[in-house]
C-alpha cells in the first residue's frame, strides 16, 4: 500500500499545495494550520505566518506540510 494514498476522511493529497495561515504552535514547535478543518503541521513557521505549503504526508488525523519557496 502506498504512503501517498489519500485517507477517505482527509481533504489533503500528498504533493498538493495550499495557502494557509499558521494558527498555533504545537508541542514540538511546528506551526499548526488547518485545511478544511484538518490539522496540518508545518515546521519552521510561527503563529501568524501566511505561507504556501506542499503536503508531504497524510495520516488518519493530521497532515504534514513543508513551506514552498518560490
Amino acid at each position: 500500500m502506498s504512503g501517498e494514498r489519500r485517507d477517505i476522511n482527509s481533504p489533503l493529497n500528498v504533493g498538493e499545495t495550499y495557502d494557509v495561515s499558521i494558527e498555533d504552535v504545537g508541542r514540538e514547535g511546528d506551526g499548526i494550520a488547518r485545511v478544511e478543518g484538518f490539522v496540518v503541521f508545518v515546521p519552521n513557521t510561527k503563529k501568524g505566518d501566511n505561507v504556501k505549503i506542499r503536503i508531504s504526508k497524510v495520516s488518519r488525523r493530521v497532515g504534514f506540510g513543508e513551506v514552498v519557496t518560490e
